[in-house]
């Protein structure tokens, strides 16, 4: 009888313990999986601050590429505009000699 008794304490007692020992075994579990979703949101925050950097200098180089061309185009359009200037100017200049002749020959005859 005295063997049964000390059987069933300690059946009582390993269905007491186990639950608590198997609680902090959950619990053990939860903190690495906590930790785990930490650095997984760490390197994600350093992805994001990677990409977000990498967009920046995206922007800034396609800026600077684009102010490049910018003047590579009015450097190749100022002889077009020399060109269209020195036309006009022609052109003006044609006319008051036109108009020149115009007059003079009106009022000399």
């Amino acid at each position: 009888m005295k063997t049964m008794t000390i059987a069933l304490l300690i059946t009582i007692a390993a269905f007491v313990t186990g639950p608590v020992s198997a609680a902090a075994a959950d619990d053990s579990k939860l903190k690495a999986a906590t930790r785990d979703v930490e650095s997984g949101a760490k390197k994600i925050g350093e992805g994001v601050e990677t990409t977000a950097k990498g967009v920046g200098k995206t922007v800034t180089e396609g800026a600077k590429v684009t102010g490049d061309k910018l003047k590579e185009s009015g450097k190749a359009a100022e002889p077009q505009a020399k060109s269209a200037w020195e036309s006009t100017k022609d052109s003006a200049a044609a006319a008051a000699a036109s108009i020149k002749a115009f007059f003079g020959r009106l009022f000399s005859s």
